[in-house]
């Protein structure tokens, strides 16, 4: 067996070796082992289970909670000539019905599934004719009361296995504290424990919290100084583009991303950036998942992460080319106070989660015990604008249905348009005959795209109608026609957010989440919130073994390259000197003021080049102002 991993390895992806651990997880799930596999972000978790499935009969089935990391690794293995489907929640149930049945008769290798998905009886059913040969549990971590993403739908996961006796489960996450490796296997009934850990310990990432009061500056410094591809992360989709396009006014060549843009726009800016045709992305944490790029040599965060395992895996997309890189999070003063009020502050109560609820169900015009199964066009802004509702806390509360497995929230969503045709070749051919002026689109559209007759197929209206020499709106108007005669299926693509509801609409006073979840769930918050607060205060451990500590494992020493081992090693940089002497001459006049430029510089005892360079910095920043000749006080 290990000659043939190793060939299909080589044959569909082109490697000569594995990665550390990656072949002794492959062993151990082709062994029939329960398996829980550690691996940090960049580790190359996808090969774990992607070599195993191709090297046995039958069809793996993945269970991910992330429809766009289906989507991209569909998209992959189908590049790869691999035979791959992803069951997403804007398919209808004929399309469903049909990719099913492909994958009983043995159409398709690989079968992506939401934990949601995989109760439905349908697919339930069909689980059960398949040559099913492993269970893929991915972000595995959202399986765990402590997981930082917990969604109880998977804890429903384990029920399935009984559809699959003797048939090994792989799970799989990159960010898991103790009791989160613990609760997985328990919960996923492995039927001994099993653990394959790669460590989190990157020597070539270089961590650095820097706390500033001049953020925007100082990330245009580190651009300057650090070469090389960048990722820059915000909250705010507003922030994504105001300070894309900032960059660009200073010469760095950047761009924006986040999940409110169309799908094309995404997939342009994307490339862009993976070819090198863009340095820097300023994104959210949309931007990242599934996207293999190497050579990223610096991530920077103008925003607080919502907790270590969000930063840990944000961070860790630098440097997968095992050269050095850097992650540097910039912290002003009020930034951890904006943390806490966007995550604890805004958090709902029980009586808020039902009036919220009960809105949406207004909104959507739905009946109860209705809605099940069902996806509904929902364009978030208009629904707080209508019924008065504050944005943060509503937010809140659809993350917390989805997450209670109540309903999905596509945010952004845009898929392509779908084709499937309905009849056989014959009927086809004599349509063709007695329609000429369609005969050309059928062809374009036959030759284009293969497998139409057998299942759905994503199409472009966009492509056929530069290969047919006419209007996009001509293409969609004839592809209609032909859906109206019977010849084929035609699902346009949706450019508005959609809400899929995963249960029957309930009766609001019954909507089952207790107070108790509620009070666990802003606890687990505030103790990641308190996590990351501690890791970017504390200047006394090294940033590495902050980390590690926080995921459980045990550093023998210190990096030797962070901003806290720099500290310690007397090698303090002009930057860290330059923030020092701001934030003191800050502190030093609100105690006495105003004081002239050799006041400052005697009490503070720093030097006069360092001392004139901080004032200038407040006086353009518009912190201080010069009241006399060469002497200061703070702005009222």
């Amino acid at each position: 067996m290990t000659d043939k991993i190793h060939d299909i390895l080589f044959s569909y992806w082109g490697f000569r070796n594995f990665r550390p651990l990656q072949e002794d997880i492959i062993n151990a799930v082709l062994s029939g082992k329960d398996t829980l596999a550690l691996l940090p972000t960049g580790g190359g978790k996808s090969i774990c289970f992607q070599v195993p499935i191709m090297a046995q009969k039958g069809i793996g089935i993945v269970v991910s909670p992330l429809i766009a990391l289906m989507a991209d690794q569909v998209q992959n293995l189908k590049s790869r000539e691999i035979p791959a489907l992803a069951l997403t929640s804007g398919l209808t149930y004929r399309e469903i019905d049909i990719a099913l049945d492909n994958c009983v008769h043995g159409q398709y290798k690989f079968l992506y599934l939401s934990p949601e998905r995989l109760q439905s009886d349908i697919v339930q059913e069909r689980i059960k004719r398949m040559k099913v040969n492993l269970l893929v549990v991915d972000e595995a971590h959202c399986i765990s009361q402590w997981g930082y993403d917990f969604r109880p739908p998977y804890t429903k996961i384990a029920e399935i296995r009984e559809l699959l006796p003797n048939i090994p489960v792989l799970a799989l996450t990159a960010t898991a504290t103790p009791n989160v490796v613990h609760d997985i296997q328990e919960k996923l009934n492995f039927s001994e424990k099993h653990v394959l850990q790669k460590s989190f310990y990157r020597p070539n990432l270089y961590y650095n919290v820097n706390h500033t009061e001049r953020k925007w500056s100082k990330a245009i410094e580190i651009l300057r100084r650090i070469n090389g591809s960048g990722l820059i992360y915000v909250r705010n989709r507003k922030h994504t583009v105001e300070i894309a396009q900032w960059l660009m006014q200073n010469g760095i060549s950047a761009d924006f991303y986040h999940a409110g843009m169309s799908s094309e726009d995404r997939k342009k800016k994307q490339e862009a950036w993976l070819k090198n045709k863009l340095r820097v992305i300023v994104c959210t944490n949309a931007f990242g998942m599934g996207i293999d790029k190497p050579d990223v040599r610096i991530v920077l965060h103008l925003e607080l992460p919502e907790s270590l395992e969000a930063y840990f895996q944000e961070a860790g997309r630098a440097g997968r080319d095992g050269e050095t890189a850097y992650s540097v999070v910039l912290v002003g003063p009020p930034d951890l106070d904006e943390l806490k009020r966007r995550h604890l502050e805004s958090f709902p109560d029980l009586k808020f989660v039902k009036h919220a609820y009960q809105a949406i169900n207004n909104h959507l015009q739905l009946a109860a015990g209705t809605g099940e199964g069902q996806n509904f066009p929902f364009d978030f802004k208009a629904f707080v604008d209508h019924y008065s509702l504050p944005i943060l806390k509503t937010y809140e509360v659809l993350k917390i249905l989805e997450k209670e497995g109540w309903l999905t929230l596509n945010e952004g969503f845009k898929s392509s348009s779908r084709v499937h045709i309905l009849v056989d070749r014959t009927t086809l051919y004599d349509f063709q005959l007695r329609y000429p002026k369609l005969d050309i689109l059928i062809k374009s559209l036959t030759r284009s795209y293969g497998g139409l007759e057998t299942e759905y197929t994503l199409i472009q209206e966009s492509l056929l109608a530069s290969r047919l020499k006419t209007t996009e709106s001509s293409v969609r108007q004839a592809l209609h026609y032909l859906k109206e005669k019977g010849i084929l299926d035609y699902i346009p693509n949706k450019s508005d957010s959609e809400i899929t509801f995963n249960r029957p609409r309930q009766v609001t006073e019954k909507l089952a989440i207790s107070n108790e979840n509620l009070r666990d769930r802003f606890r687990d918050k505030k103790q990641r919130i308190e996590a990351v607060e501690d890791f970017v205060n504390d200047s006394k451990t090294c940033r590495s073994v902050k980390l590690l500590q926080y995921f459980g494992e045990k550093a023998t020493q210190d990096c030797g390259h962070c901003d806290v081992c720099r500290t310690k090693k007397g090698a303090e940089n002009a930057d860290e000197k330059m923030d020092k002497a701001i934030a003191s001459i800050k502190s030093l006049l609100k105690e006495q003021s105003p004081l002239s430029h050799s006041e400052i510089r005697s009490k503070l005892k720093i030097n006069d080049t360092l001392c004139l360079e901080a004032l200038r910095w407040l006086l353009d920043s518009n912190y201080i102002k010069a009241v006399s000749q060469d002497v200061y006080a703070l702005n009222s």
